[in-house]
Parts: structure tokens; sequence; C-alpha cells
């Protein structure tokens, strides 16, 4: 054990005190560093195993160690990129020294959505680094950004018929499909006819497709039946070798239809907006679209506000209506008081 080349690359390979192994990418090609690292490591485990400190473990290793673990998250690629970020700055920092201050100072200049998703990443990851690696005595706090509430963005009948016919030919039926069924973009492009029972009139997604890292069943309407029969059986993917849209193309294709502030995924709030429109109850929708929170689904619920028609008549401004809430004030009141006395 020691270090030792594996491609490139120089690895890192010791026990601790503790008798935990310790193998970890140097990320480097230069001996010279991954022994180094390897002697700092070793000592530190050495004198957190038998002294008791913290050691001070720095900025690449904790990233390395929590795309090791995250590695078989549905965003494992969005965290690398933050990684990525984050190390044009805090490279050669231990994680003590990454502060409030310097995170703010750098996503500061960023829209607050994407400013609270790179500071969301480094406060886990520093978390972690203190609850349960050890690696630090106290992960800072951050502050979250208040985000502009985004308007659900969804298509009516008329406006998708215009979208799919500007479309181009190979994104027609992909665009049909996400709509009838609510999949991502990349749920559709992915889904193989292992994934498809058209007896059954059922389709379903893998956990490791889904971003809720859950299996999906999909039920297929006949519609969505008759769109995947007149696709060609040759390739193993329904939508055979199709990649995601670009946004050129998809630009074009929204400038032809006349349409604008839409993107892909909005085919999918269209399909649940199409569903609560139709009366289909919030907890059911949450299930076919694969929702992990009703908080997700409830910011359709104001697409069907019909069950709350009862209540609309209780205000008004004619005579009649005053009068008629008046009397079914006083005989609620009469209930109420005939109930106390029973």
């Amino acid at each position: 054990m020691g270090i030792r080349k594996r491609g490139s690359t120089w690895w890192i390979d010791f026990t601790t005190p503790g008798g935990q192994r310790v193998r970890q990418s140097a990320q480097t090609t230069d001996k010279r560093a991954a022994q180094e690292l390897h002697d700092r490591l070793r000592s530190e485990s050495w004198r957190a195993g038998r002294l008791g400190e913290i050691p001070g473990r720095w900025f690449e290793e904790a990233a390395a160690r929590w795309l090791n673990e995250a590695r078989s998250k549905a965003s494992i690629h969005d965290d690398a990129a933050k990684v990525r970020f984050f190390r044009q700055h805090f490279a050669g920092k231990r994680l003590d020294e990454i502060t409030r201050d310097a995170v703010e100072r750098l996503v500061s200049p960023m829209t607050p959505a994407t400013a609270n998703r790179h500071v969301a990443w480094i406060r886990a990851m520093l978390r972690k680094a203190e609850r349960e690696w050890r690696w630090l005595e106290r992960a800072p706090g951050f502050k979250t950004y208040r985000e502009p509430r985004r308007r659900i963005r969804w298509l009516t009948q008329e406006e998708f018929r215009r979208l799919h016919a500007a479309l181009p030919a190979r994104y027609k039926d992909p665009a049909q499909f996400a709509v009838l069924t609510g999949l991502r973009q990349g749920n559709v492009i992915g889904l193989a006819w292992s994934q498809v029972d058209l007896d059954r009139k059922v389709a379903w997604v893998h956990p490791d497709q889904a971003k809720a890292r859950r299996a999906i069943g999909v039920p297929l309407n006949d519609e969505a039946v008759a769109l995947l029969r007149r696709q060609p059986r040759g390739a193993q993917r329904v939508f055979g070798s199709l990649t995601p849209i670009s946004s050129r193309v998809w630009a074009g294709a929204l400038r032809r239809a006349g349409l604008t502030d839409l993107r892909w995924h909005d085919l999918r709030h269209t399909w649940a907006s199409w569903h609560v429109q139709r009366g289909t109850p919030l907890h059911a929708l949450q299930e076919l679209g694969g929702w992990e929170s009703a908080e997700m689904v409830r910011r359709y619920a104001h697409l069907a506000p019909g069950h709350l028609a009862q209540y609309a008549n209780a205000v008004g401004t004619s005579a009649s209506q005053s009068a008629d809430t008046s009397a079914a004030a006083t005989q609620q009141a009469v209930d109420f008081g005939s109930m106390i006395a029973a």
C-alpha cells in the first residue's frame, strides 16, 4: 500500500489506526504531489485516531469523497459542475477556511435560484464533513436567497398544436408523447422497448432513471399507445438515437409557432395542468408524475377551483344576495344554538 498508478493518475491507499482502509484518487499525474498528499492524509488520520484531533482536511479531498459517495444520485452531474465551480476558488484551502462570506461573494452575482442551488450543495457537503466524516469542527451557516415565484407555464390545446407543427419531424412524436405521459425529456428520449408493454397499455421508468430515485409506472392512453405502435422497432430505444433538442432548434420552433417563454420541461407542466383541469385528483397526479412531495403537485391546484364553487355565492353586492346571506347566517346561528341547548 502507499501510492500506485492507475492509468495516468496516482491513487492513495493506506489503513488508518482504527483499521479503516482509505483508497482515493490523488487527482494528479505528479508522483511527488501524490506522495505528499498520501503522507499528509496518513499523518492526519494517525493524529485523529490516536489523539482525537479533527484533521485539517482540504476542499479537494471533501469534494472527491462527496462525488464518490453520491455517484448513484440522479443529479450527480449537477454536483460535479458545482465542484468545478467552487474548485476554481477553494482549491488548496482547508475546509475551515471556507466561510459564509467567501461563499456569498462568489454566488452574489448569480440569479437567486442559481445561487441557492450552489449554496445548497456546499452547505450539504460541509455539514457532511462535520457530522459524518468528522473532518470539520463546525460547518458555517448560509443564508437562502429570495427567489421570485415563477408562474406555471403550460400550453392550451391550440398552442400545443402550433408547437407540434413547428417542431422538426424527429421531435414531433417525442413532444406529443411527453404531453400524453408527463415524462421528462430524458425519460422520453431514453425510453427502451423493454420498458413498454403495449398489450397492458403501460410503460415504466426504472428507479435509476427517475429524479426521485423510485420506479414510476406510466399508464398509456389510447393515443399514446397508437403513437408507440407507429414507431419503428429496429432500435433498442423507442425513439431511436434521438438526442435532447438543442436550444437553437427549440428557439426556432417557438418562433415559428409564435410562442415565448417556454421550455421543453413545460410540456410536463402542460400534461399536469390538463389533468387537473379535467378533474384528476392531486393525490393521483402525484403518483402519476412520480413526485416525491405533495407540495410539488399543489402548484397546479389553482387550475381546478371547482370544489370551491359552492362557497363563491357567499359574497355579493345585490340586495337579494345580502338578504340570502343574512338569512343563511341567521339559520346557521339558530341551528348552532339548538345544538348547544340540546
